[in-house]
């Protein structure tokens, strides 16, 4: 160590140690597996220190090195460099060093690692820790010594570990003890003495306060102690040599006693030692390995060893304590006897003489009363089991070895007593001579048996049993046979036993009654003894004959009593009298009394233990023990007396048999006055003995006695009839005296005891604890019973416990002292300094704490039945009552107290558990909350306290979690335990709560500022102190480095799932959650560390393990997001690939190994198929260890009770537990089935009783399986909840480009097809459906998503592997399971199902074409077009629907059935996926079964019943918009049907128009204005408006689908679709005279024109089949109107409003101004085309011939003038202006589609900018376009670029068509009037030609106009043609169609038509109106 010279700053005089302790502990006593080899590693480096030299002594030059490090720095140990140290540090090393002996750089060291371990020990300086750390050090190495030596193979005991490990131990401590270490051990313990060491300590300031101090001299007492014990374990094992041995005798020659004769537990431990060394005992065991214990005994081998031993024992010189040499003699002498006995024996005769005179000497030397008071009266005796079962040996053995020994101490005995008789006849003086060698050996044996911490009732040794005994509960040692003759030793000691009883003496009377108490000590011992005593007596005819039974005898004891209750009896003075207060107590004298209450205790304890000997005395008619003992009771006893009696009543009172009637004696003896006489003055019985005898005599044996017998009868039984007759009945009386007489004055009363004050308080306390915890309030005790005593009504007395809420529910008395006895418990445990009563003063706290409690939880209860019943009751709440004043400290600091129990956790656990119970029932309460954290806050002191007694419960290492309730110990690790668990939930509650809470206070958030601001640190680091928040990481990060992974979820799971659940929710919380994460991520990295062990699997608790899981991915979700948002990219890397590696990881590496090669292979490094091998990821090892199969239990079979009633019981008994969880409350079952087998009648019933209570034990054990099986799935819910937000989080959150696309589809796939297969799998629960359908929707649609984007970066995509990274096989299997799942779900599970239709869609999706752009460009052959290869696309599609069609009807079915009807959302979907398939079917399958079964007619037949609910969605708010969603779902889904022939034909058969037709809802065009005001602000909910257009749109878009599909059967499906335009004709024409024309308004025009321009024809209402001539009239005015609406609408669109509204679209949204623009243009462009072909067709039809056609517009050529409305025809110059302006816009469109294509070519070279700007119309919100990447970017661009070549394409195409009908309209118009029209003036008005162009236009008006006249005369300027007109019209026709348009209109045809391989007629036309124009000029 001095060489390098470098600090060790974990302390090599601590840490190590520790270290070793730990890895001795792993494998001695926990027997961890991979021990062996890490404590072969840990002693091979501890070799020098276990001799417990001082390794590390003194030198100069280390002190120089230090005095140096303020200047020049020292180095330590795992840093790099020097540190320079503060001088005081050093200082402080200095006088370490001087302290302890030690070198200075180790002092140095302590105080290093003390200042690093300061946060563990609040309030205390680094020095004290590192005295603390020093002898915790020492400790460690003791203790570890310990744990080695006890797992040697030896004689006494064995550890069953495994050979290896003991082979490695035994050859470590067998080199140690060849070192010297039993002399080492001896010095080192006459060294160490905690005086010495704290006189040291004193000097230098090295103490702190009362709890170091305690603390320190644990740690040094505990540090003997191990020393002590390694001997001892030692010499339990094997023999120490010769030298050792004597060395140890050395030792004991100068041990002195305790101040009360006892030896310290230390020297006990190294007696027993002596005691083992000598033992020769285990020789009568006939154990296999006896030969060769025989052959390491040097008792046997070595003469020098036993020569040696025999003189230093023989020899005469006294040692300090006589009585350990007498001991030590005895065992010597005995040791001797047995060698003589042996063969080997025989070579050691010289010495094997000696042992009589040896055990004469013990005798001399007292050697039983030193046993008793020297050994039995150590307290640590009874705690070892083997220093019990050596004694016994030694007192066995003397007894059985030495009879003739035991013979003369008899006669001894007889004859002193002779002499003590003769000399009390003689009245003279007692020899002194007197020995009381029997006397003490009794007591001894008495005291000895008495006590039996380990159960092991050693005492039935004595037990010689006559009778052969076949009862199988008292089958003991020697009894399994009955005719097995018991051992030769046994024998001698029950005849022993018998011996001393026969014609006892009378001073060895009671010395034989306490030996026998001691020997009836447990079961069988009892039964033996009350045989003992029955036999004993003399027999019937004995009596006869006038001899008298033993003395010790039942028969004796019971008369004497008798005798003594009749003398007594008739002395029972008068209570009026005034002596009675000093009553004669002649009747008893001393001697007496002490044989009574002998004979008593003997009687308490047989009856305490065996049930029979209570039953049988009981009953006995002759001696009524009770009721004599009662009588006993009344009469003037000693006070000592009586409370044996009351004792031994309660013994009696065990029985519930007895109880009953002992409460009725009780009451019938007045032995508390119950019944006052009328004329009584002052009270009698035990109250008056309370206030006159025992108050005076400060002394209180009956007080205490009588409340521990009313406590056991409580438990028995509480009769509620109790007095009834003479007083009100009921136990009132008692709880009064127990309450006002006992508990209130206690602590007013003087007390000669002082613990006697405590141990009154406990006992009535006990009593108040047990009847509270027994009552349930009921209704009854509020309502005002009466009862009739002595002829008048008085109220009746309430049960006990509710009397005992109802103190504690009010400021009482009562309260107030339980409360100020708390605080004075607090305040004696902070001085941590025993005093008398201080065990009794804890369990009175207990059980106060207990009250709280129990009040605290039946209050809420007991509150709400009060309320009901209206009683007058006044009570507050007790968490309110808490919160006041405290009298003796003038603060508000009860609940204070309570919490402060938890910091003396570690000395008493049960308080601190109850204090966590209460304080967690108080946290329900948030108003109380906040008060509390001020009163927690207040005082700093305090408040440092309170957080370290929850940390300190939190940290506690003893803790454990254990399911069964084994022995004390197990309870006690079970206890702290749960107190862990209640802190936990409290966090977990407060943190619910709003802040400031108990739980930022506890976990060290800011309560006085904002939460958010807390910057957490680790403990110690700038004074920050360590909290529960630090408690609970570090219990979860211990073992996250090993491979076995984090400890707790093992050792304790429910509580590791607390614990990350408070983890999660401090992560949950917006407030806390930034400092956390924060924390966690850097100073702990705890979710990487934990993540990496996921799965936990617990072999006997899974439903904890799912749960820890759940709450663990539940915050890396939050994690994930939370780096993503915040760009920590590495961060979130390192958990992406954590959790999606497939590759195995370097997991485990040292930090900085492992740095490069991590930041090389990002996640991509997973797909190229290494060599390595692959591992399963790590969601998918998670989704493993999720069970998907729950096992139900079955029904149940039940004879006696009726099966529907005992399940209504169960449902009545479930209630909503802490986790949410709905359970049947099995105690409460139990009380009510119980109740009813109780209520049953009649002798049947009794008999059946046995069989009735096993089927109530049935029913419970069902019902607890079914509550865990509702736990089970609520926990796989969850785990699979969490694990589907965990997946759900790393696709959708983390940045895209952390998992590249290819990795993405793999993962995708290998979630998917695992889900389906746990799903699919026979036995998986239906619960978890739910979840796996939302994950698979999830999964798919980014599945859907990564393909698309995929295909769009890399274009044609067209690899034969198939589509994308994922292959086809892949996708056809996802579809499979798909539509498996979808099949297996059956009839139920509707809206589960919806999220299978989302997946469906979303995956049908994949294989549909992206959209291409339009460039015009010339398209291929059709030849080529149908020879050429199939595309990535279809293929993937045909495979597709090949799979789906393989699923035949059974899965139409399940989808029709869905479209039809359920839930709203899966019938969406349903017909969505209808549609999609329909759209891929080519066979028509689907759609012949749709059609076929009746599905299609039932959807039809449902629009009639949607009409009345989307009536209601025009109201200004409508009730909700889901009619809606599903019209148009609907609507979607019948358009795709009509797009096919066949289809729109059957849609007509099934009436689809006629109930359309039906429907009022398109007659209720909203107002536009009135419902401004009523927008929704967020813009979700459409306005009205927009809603009514929602309904009607579809309608007309099928319409017009449906006449484009019946093109040959297509005047049947316009006669209906016009049939239905004339129903809502009103409605149409409004829509048609629109005045604002909107984008909305626009959409209808477009579809309406194109209606209107199909059906409403001249011909389309011959095909309607008959109509009569009036119908007829009226339709012809319709379609008249009809077309008059749309050649006015044709003026305003082509005219002048065109310009406005392209102009007022831009202002009104400017944002997106471009693609609105665009498509007002197209439906404009639309609206025109669709006008223009309806002229068209209107011409056509009238006839094919120009002269007799008819005319729709007039013969003016000149442009409309800007108001161009009214009534006024439109003349031609309209058709020649829309001409001119589709001719100028086509080249516009032209111009901007080749400028988009070519942008679209050169996609990369674009500028940003102009990418940014392509962009900002799909990216909504400012500042979009900033934030997405350039790849991104670019995508979109592309996109929208697509969009506007479509777009222009498509305007193009309409506007050529425009051009087209246009030069059509006008020719025929031109050839008409230039040709064939006469011009008519008004002087020849009456010449044909003008009477036939009139009838002309009047017929053409009657066709076109509606104009029912035949007449043309109404009114509309073209009533007459003048030849002027004509003229006009030529020249401005010719004028107006000039050689530019002309050359623009074959342009166009050059430009699109060519291209397009379409001919049209623009150059015929063109070249006809040019002929016509000249033409006629010629």
């Amino acid at each position: 160590m001095a060489t390098q010279m470098a600090v060790n700053s974990g302390a090599s005089l601590w840490g190590p140690l520790k270290e070793l302790w730990e890895t001795v502990e792993g494998a001695v006593v926990r027997r961890q597996p991979e021990s062996v080899h890490l404590l072969d590693l840990q002693l091979k480096k501890h070799k020098p220190h276990d001799a417990g030299h001082n390794a590390f002594p003194k030198s100069a030059e280390q002190r120089e090195k230090v005095r140096k490090a303020s200047t020049d720095g020292i180095a330590i140990q795992g840093q790099q460099g020097s540190r320079l140290l503060p001088e005081q540090l050093l200082t402080e090393a200095f006088i370490l060093s001087d302290l302890f002996d030690i070198g200075e750089l180790s002092a140095l060291e302590l105080l290093l690692a003390g200042e690093q371990q300061q946060p563990y020990f609040p309030g205390l300086t680094r020095g004290l820790v590192a005295v603390l750390l020093y002898w915790d050090g020492k400790l460690c190495m003791a203790s570890s010594l310990r744990s080695l030596i006890q797992s040697r193979q030896g004689k006494t005991f064995t550890l069953d570990l495994s050979a290896e490990l003991v082979a490695l131990t035994t050859r470590f401590t067998d080199e140690l003890m060849n070192q010297g270490l039993t002399k080492r051990i001896l010095t080192l313990v006459s060294e160490i003495s905690v005086t010495r060491e704290f006189e040291r300590l004193q000097k230098e300031r090295g103490l702190g306060n009362e709890k170091h101090r305690k603390e320190v001299s644990d740690l040094i007492k505990e540090c003997r102690q191990a020393l002590a014990d390694s001997l001892f374990s030692w010499t339990c094992q094997s023999p120490l040599t010769k030298d050792d041995t004597l060395a140890l005798i050395g030792h004991l020659e100068t041990v002195t006693a305790q101040a009360d004769g006892s030896l310290d537990s230390v020297n006990l431990a190294l007696v027993m030692s002596l005691l083992y060394c000598l033992d020769v005992s285990f020789i009568e065991q006939g154990t296999e390995d006896r030969e060769d214990l025989l052959q390491a005994l040097p008792l046997l081998t070595e003469r020098q060893y036993v020569s040696a031993i025999h003189s230093r024992l023989m020899d005469g010189q006294p040692w300090k304590l006589p009585g350990l040499q007498a001991v030590c003699r005895l065992a010597w002498a005995l040791s001797l006897r047995v060698l003589s006995q042996l063969p080997q024996g025989s070579a050691l005769v010289e010495f094997t003489e000696a042992d009589e005179s040896l055990a004469d000497q013990a005798l001399l030397g007292d050697v039983f009363l030193f046993m008793k008071e020297g050994i039995l009266g150590c307290e640590s005796f009874s705690q070892e089991e083997f220093y019990i079962r050596r004694l016994h040996s030694l007192i066995t053995d003397f007894l059985a070895l030495m009879p003739m020994k035991v013979k003369q101490l008899r006669n001894r005995a007889d004859e002193d007593a002779r002499l003590v008789h003769m000399s009390l006849q003689m009245g003279s003086e007692l020899p002194s001579s007197l020995r009381k060698d029997l006397d003490h050996l009794m007591i001894l044996i008495g005291e000895f048996y008495s006590k039996d911490p380990f159960g092991l009732e050693l005492g039935v040794e004595f037990w010689c049993p006559t009778e052969s005994l076949q009862h199988t509960s008292l089958q003991g040692s020697y009894l399994g046979m009955a005719l097995q003759r018991p051992p030769h030793k046994q024998v001698v000691l029950s005849k022993f036993v018998r011996q001393m009883g026969d014609l006892l003496p009378s001073t060895l009377y009671i010395s034989y009654l306490r030996m026998l108490k001691g020997l009836a000590n447990g079961p069988q011992c009892a039964h033996y003894c009350f045989s003992l005593l029955k036999t004993n007596g003399a027999t019937h005819s004995d009596n006869i004959q006038g001899v008298s039974g033993s003395p010790v005898s039942w028969e004796h004891f019971f008369q004497s009593l008798m005798l003594y209750h009749e003398n007594l009896r008739r002395d029972f003075p008068n209570p009026d009298a005034a002596q009675y207060r000093h009553p004669p107590l002649r009747g008893i004298t001393q001697r007496e009394l002490e044989g009574l209450t002998s004979f008593l205790e003997l009687l308490t304890v047989i009856i305490t233990w065996s049930e029979n000997a209570r039953l049988a005395l009981c009953e006995h008619p002759q001696w009524a023990p009770v009721v004599v003992m009662l009588g006993l009771l009344q009469c003037s006893v000693p006070p000592i007396l009586k409370a044996e009696l009351l004792l031994c009543l309660a013994a009696f009172g065990k029985s519930p048999e007895i109880a009953a009637s002992l409460w009725q004696s009780l009451e019938y003896t007045q032995i508390l006055q119950t019944v006052r006489a009328s004329g009584q003055r002052q009270a009698a019985g035990i109250e008056v003995e309370l206030n006159e005898i025992e108050s005076s005599c400060e002394e209180y044996p009956l007080t205490r006695g009588f409340c521990h017998l009313i406590s056991t009868l409580v438990e028995s039984s509480l009769p509620v009839n109790l007095g009834a007759g003479l007083r009100v009945p009921g136990f009132q009386p008692y709880l009064n005296f127990l309450r006002d007489s006992v508990f209130l004055p206690f602590p007013t009363r003087a007390y000669r005891r002082p613990a006697e004050k405590w141990e009154v308080a406990d006992s009535v306390l006990e009593v108040f604890h047990k009847l509270l915890r027994d009552y349930e309030p009921q209704p009854s005790d509020f309502i005002q019973e009466m009862v009739e005593l002595q002829g008048e009504q008085v109220p009746a007395h309430k049960p006990p416990g509710h009397s005992i809420m109802f103190h504690l529910l009010n400021d009482s008395p009562m309260l107030a002292l339980c409360l100020s006895l708390l605080e004075e418990g607090v305040r004696q445990l902070d001085t941590y300094a025993p005093f008398p009563g201080k065990k009794h003063l804890e369990s009175a706290v207990l059980h106060c704490l207990c009250l709280l409690d129990l009040a605290l939880q039946k209050e809420v209860m007991f509150m709400d039945l009060l309320r009901e019943s209206q009683s007058s009751l006044l009570v507050s709440p007790l968490e309110q009552l808490l919160q006041g004043v405290s009298p003796q400290t003038r603060r508000a600091d009860h609940i204070v107290n309570i919490a402060r129990y938890l910091y003396h956790s570690s000395s008493n656990p049960e308080a601190g558990f109850q204090s966590a119970k209460i304080l967690r029932r108080i946290a329900n309460y948030p108003n109380i909350q906040t008060r509390l954290v001020g009163d927690f806050t207040h005082d700093q002191t305090v408040s440092d306290k309170l957080m370290a007694g929850f940390v300190e419960c939190l940290d506690n290492e003893e803790a454990e979690e254990g399911t069964e309730k084994g022995d004390g110990e197990k309870s006690v690790a079970r206890i702290r335990h749960e107190t862990q668990i209640h802190i936990l939930n409290l966090l977990i509650t407060s943190l619910e709560l709003k802040a400031p809470n108990l739980a930022l206070y506890l976990l060290g958030y800011e309560v006085k500022k904002s939460v958010s601001s807390t910057n957490l640190q680790d403990p110690g680091v700038l004074g920050c102190p360590r909290s529960c928040l630090h408690a609970i990481l570090s219990l979860l990060q211990r073992g996250t480095e090993k491979r076995s992974g984090p400890a707790l979820t093992q050792k304790a799971p429910h509580l590791a799932e607390l614990c990350y659940q408070v983890i999660y929710q401090l992560c949950a919380c917006p407030d806390t959650s930034g400092p956390t994460m924060r924390y966690l991520r850097t100073s702990q990295d705890f979710l990487f560390s934990h993540l990496q062990h996921l799965p936990f699997l617990l072999s006997g608790n899974q439903i904890a393990a799912l749960s820890q899981m759940s709450w663990l991915m539940k915050t890396a979700a939050i994690e994930l997001r939370v780096t993503s948002l915040n760009r920590q990219r590495s961060h979130t890397q390192r958990l992406v690939s954590l959790l999606l590696d497939d590759q195995p990881h370097a997991q485990h590496a040292v930090d900085g190994e492992s740095g490069i090669e991590e930041e090389t292979r990002s996640v991509s490094g997973f797909l190229h198929f290494d060599t390595v091998s692959k591992v399963r990821r790590k969601l998918l090892s998670v989704l493993d260890a999720i069970d998907f199969s729950q096992d139900m239990p079955e029904l149940l079979q039940l004879d006696f009770f009726e099966r529907t009633q005992i399940e209504q019981v169960i449902s009545n008994c479930e209630h909503v537990n802490e986790q949410g969880h709905t359970v049947c409350n099995v105690k409460l079952l139990h009380r009510v089935l119980v109740a009813e087998v109780n209520a049953l009648q009649g002798m049947a019933a009794i008999g059946q009783r046995p069989l009735l209570m096993e089927e109530v034990n049935s029913i419970l054990q069902q019902v607890v399986e079914r509550n865990h099986v509702r736990r089970s799935l609520s926990a796989k819910r969850q785990a699979l909840q969490s694990w589907r937000s965990l997946v759900e989080t790393l696709l959708t959150a983390c940045p895209a480009d952390l998992i590249p696309a290819d990795d993405r589809q793999l993962i995708i796939r290998d979630l998917l097809l695992d889900l389906h297969d746990k799903v699919l799998s026979e036995d998986a629960a239906g619960e978890l459906m739910p979840i796996v359908a939302g994950a698979v929707f999830t999964l798919t649609a980014h599945l859907s998503q990564s393909v698309l984007s995929e295909q769009q970066q890399g274009e044609g995509l067209e690899a034969s592997s198939g589509f994308a990274s994922i292959a086809n096989s892949a996708l056809h299997l996802i579809l499979r399971k798909l539509l498996d799942f979808i099949l297996c779900t059956g009839g139920g599970y509707q809206r589960l199902r919806a999220h299978l239709y989302g997946s469906l869609l979303y995956y049908l999706q994949i294989a549909q074409k992206p959209e291409e752009p339009d460039t015009l460009q010339t398209g291929k052959a059709m030849w080529e077009r149908l020879t050429a290869p199939e595309d990535g696309f279809s293929k993937l599609q045909r495979e597709n629907l090949a799979i789906i069609e393989s699923y035949g009807k059974a899965l139409m079915e399940v989808v029709c059935r869905d479209a039809c009807d359920g839930h709203e959302i899966s019938r969406m979907l349903a017909l969505a996926v209808l549609d999609r398939i329909l759209s891929i079917d080519r066979q028509n399958q689907w759609l012949l079964y749709v059609c076929n079964s009746g599905y299609l007619r039932s959807l039809v037949e449902s629009l009639r019943q949607d009409d009345a609910a989307l009536q209601t969605m025009l109201t200004p708010q409508p009730p909700l918009l889901k009619p809606l969603y599903i019209y148009e779902s609907k609507m979607a889904l019948l358009t795709r049907v009509a797009k096919t022939g066949e289809g729109a034909v059957e849609l007509l058969r099934c009436g689809l128009v006629a109930q359309l037709m039906e429907c009022q809802v398109f007659d209720m065009v909203p107002d536009s204005d009135a419902h401004r005001v009523m927008r929704d602000p967020s813009g979700f909910i459409p306005s009205p408006l927009d809603r009514y257009r929602q309904i009607l749109l579809p309608t007309l878009r099928l319409f017009q689908v449906i006449l484009t599909s019946t093109s040959i059967n297509h005047q049947q499906g316009a006669a209906q679709v016009l049939q239905w335009l004339i129903v809502h004709a009103d409605t149409i024409q409004s829509l048609l005279r629109c005045q604002e024309l909107s984008m909305g308004a626009l959409q209808e025009l477009s579809l309406l024109t194109g209606i209107i321009s199909k059906t409403a024809l001249p011909g389309a209402l011959e095909m309607g089949g008959e109509v009569n001539s009036a119908a007829l009239m009226e339709f012809q005015g319709h379609i008249n109107r009809f077309q008059r609406l749309c050649l006015s609408l044709l003026g305003r669109l082509a005219g002048s409003e065109r310009e406005r509204l392209l102009k007022q679209a831009e202002i009104s949204a400017p944002g997106e101004s471009a693609e609105r623009r665009e498509e007002m243009e197209v439906a404009m462009q639309q609206v025109c085309a669709n006008i223009m072909e309806y002229c068209q067709t209107l011409l056509l039809q009238s006839s094919t011939q120009a002269q007799f056609s008819i005319c729709l517009f007039s013969p003016s050529g000149s442009e409309p003038a800007s108001r161009d409305g009214g009534r006024t025809v439109p003349s031609l110059g309209l058709i020649l202006y829309l001409l001119k302006n589709s001719a100028a816009d086509f080249f516009r469109f032209h111009q901007s589609h080749r400028q988009s294509l070519g942008k679209l070519q050169s996609l990369d070279q674009l500028p940003p900018e102009e990418l940014k700007e392509l962009c900002q119309g799909l990216v909504s919100g400012p500042g979009g376009v900033e934030k997405i990447s350039s790849v991104q970017r670019s995508l979109l661009a592309k996109r929208r670029l697509v969009q506007l070549i479509n777009n222009r394409a498509k305007l193009l195409a309409l506007c050529s068509y425009v051009i087209e009908t246009c030069l059509f309209v006008l020719w025929r118009h031109l050839e008409y009037y230039l040709l064939h029209c006469t011009p008519s003036d008004p002087k020849d008005s009456l010449l044909p030609g003008a009477s036939l162009y009139r009838s002309r236009l009047a017929n053409g008006e009657s066709y076109a106009f509606g104009g029912l006249q035949a007449s043309g005369s109404r009114g509309l300027g073209l009533s007459r043609v003048s030849q002027q007109d004509l003229d006009v019209l030529k020249s401005d026709m010719a004028a107006g169609f000039g050689e530019a348009l002309q050359r623009k209109l074959l342009e166009v045809e050059g430009l699109y038509s060519q291209v397009r391989s379409r001919y049209t007629f623009i150059q015929a036309l063109v070249r006809r109106i040019r002929g016509l124009l000249r033409q006629s000029k010629g």
